[in-house]
């Protein structure tokens, strides 16, 4: 469903009543995304976002009951067959006097390449932890992620409405295994798997919640004064007091300075599926979350809010218009005003792009953007120049530290089965590369006609499979490699690799020459036999830092 334009709080004016500056409208701006271990709630909790700023009118969930639409941010068809969030999209939608630009991000741990490109155009994080199963694998490394980012995180503790660690215990989870400091700014009433409320530790009020049939509704909520509170909850109420002065005794009361500075984490409790808790989490976004700010450049300065029109590609996506197969590049606005049909200058080329088929998105639905802010995503349509990482600019040339990508786990040969159609297959190779979808290495020895794929989860191949047959009719063939390492190297470095076994020398389509191996054993083995040979792992790499 395509939000309706009343949704979007109207633009500050100046004097003269033309569009408020870049600052004023930035500072009205949060932009955000949802990390998460797969299966942890996210996708329904972006729904139920929506569903409670008006956007929408009802809910839905990935795995649902029987009559609940599949999610609005979930629209490629192997999402919807699967049950999971592949593709990125973002929503943007009016709160209050904000304005919501959410990120949606892959849930699953095979495409975290994506969603590490999506963090890399978010001003704060909401961390998304299952009540029964506390930090789980995908969350933790996520969260090294934000944490090489400098973005904040709020921790919203899911699922409280099923049987689940105890809260005090979660906490102490957290602070355990990655050092942030725990500021639940409410604290649930009644155990989990027993949700009744929730106790708002600023105000001592009691919210209290009603569920609605499949949670569908917004749930509606009553605010209790506490000695209505006891008299309705009784020993659950008396229980959430007592612990969350337990919790201001030992200096767990919000701490803004702390969390702006990634040191403390807010805390709330919710059931994105009932819709409990929901409505917490956005009003503590708008308070709490920071708004868009300048940005570093790659010569070390810093991009003001209002700087000249200014903003980087984070995301190619292709496929979204099956009618059209138009391909969209999302761009984040750093400073400046943007408006629709402006040329803007292509930071990499030097080139004019011109801008007169930019969109807003909201799933898979679009609608013409006029006028962006930073902090906001424009889609562009048809860019076939942008990639990832590239700056728009006018008047002031200006170039962002490059968006880095994830160490590569799994490798795989392509083929396409009917030779007749190549042109088809390496049309469908260079797009799929220039949006991320998997990274393209190639070597002499192996040629062009079977380039490798490399991906950090497996599943990437079979959306690469889907998406060469489906859209640019190139039915092709994976065969693995027993490859699970990449290192960063240098060309001359081949000589030396192609003679040792289970080891080979690739070249990234960036041109950036990797070292592959079967496995960690036979790196270190390589690395200590080779010293003066150039071996540095890669973002997200399982050797790192070491």
């Amino acid at each position: 469903m395509t939000p309706p334009a009343e949704t979007l709080p109207a633009a500050s004016t100046t004097a003269g009543g033309s569009p408020g500056s870049a600052v004023a409208e930035g500072s009205r701006r949060r932009t955000f995304a949802v990390i998460s271990h797969p299966d942890a709630g996210k996708s329904t909790l972006t729904e139920a976002l929506a569903l409670h700023a008006a956007v929408i009118s009802e809910a839905g969930a990935v795995h649902g009951k029987a009559g609940r639409r599949g999610t609005v941010s979930d629209w490629m068809e192997m999402e919807r067959n699967r049950g999971i969030s592949i593709t990125s999209s973002v929503l943007q939608f009016g709160y209050g006097d904000a304005v919501i630009n959410l990120l949606d991000t892959p849930g699953h741990a095979d495409f975290s390449e994506d969603t590490y490109r999506v963090l890399a155009a978010v001003d704060s994080a909401v961390m998304l932890l299952d009540a029964a199963k506390g930090l789980e694998p995908q969350t933790l490394k996520l969260f090294e992620v934000c944490r090489a980012g400098r973005v904040p995180i709020i921790t919203v503790i899911n699922k409280w409405d099923r049987p689940g660690k105890e809260a005090l215990e979660l906490l102490d989870e957290i602070e355990r295994t990655i050092g942030l400091h725990c500021t639940p700014l409410n604290w649930p009433v009644g155990i989990a798997g027993d949700f009744r409320g929730l106790l708002d530790r600023r105000t001592g009020e009691y919210v209290r919640f009603t569920r609605t049939a499949g949670g569908a509704k917004a749930a509606p909520q009553e605010v209790l004064k506490p000695v209505d509170a006891e008299e309705r909850e009784g020993d659950a109420w008396v229980t959430a007091v007592e612990e969350s002065e337990l919790l201001s005794a030992s200096d767990a009361d919000l701490d803004l300075e702390a969390y702006l500075a990634e040191q403390a984490t807010p805390v709330l409790f919710s059931s994105a599926v009932q819709n409990f808790g929901v409505r917490q989490l956005l009003d503590a976004l708008v308070e709490l979350a920071p708004a868009p700010a300048a940005k570093p450049t790659a010569d070390g300065g810093e991009r003001p809010l209002d700087a000249p029109f200014s903003a980087y590609v984070f995301k190619v996506q292709a496929g979204m218009d099956q009618a059209h197969r138009d391909k969209v590049a999302y761009a984040r606005v750093v400073s400046g005003v943007f408006e629709r049909g402006m040329v803007v200058t292509h930071e990499p080329t030097g080139k004019p792009f011109h801008t007169k088929y930019a969109q807003a998105m909201f799933g898979r639905e679009r609608t013409t953007v006029e006028t962006a802010y930073p902090g906001d995503v424009i889609g562009l349509v048809n860019a076939n120049a942008l990639r990832v990482g590239d700056a728009l600019y006018v008047d002031e040339p200006v170039r962002f530290p490059s968006i880095p990508s994830f160490a590569p786990e799994h490798f795989s040969v392509i083929r396409a089965k009917d030779t007749g159609r190549y042109k088809q297959f390496r049309r469908g190779i260079e797009q799929l590369d220039q949006e991320g979808v998997v990274q393209v290495l190639r070597s002499e020895l192996r040629g062009d006609q079977a380039p490798v794929l490399a991906a950090v989860g497996p599943m990437q191949f079979e959306v690469a499979a889907y998406r060469m047959e489906h859209e640019f009719g190139a039915v092709v063939s994976m065969e693995p490699l027993e490859y699970s390492l990449a290192m960063r190297t240098t060309p001359d470095a081949a000589d030396k690799l192609t003679r040792l076994p289970g080891a080979e020398l690739m070249v990234r389509s960036d041109g950036q020459a990797l070292a592959l191996f079967v496995n960690r054993w036979r790196y270190t083995t390589v690395k200590r036999e080779n010293p003066d040979l150039l071996l540095e792992p890669l973002v997200g790499s399982s050797v790192a830092g070491q």
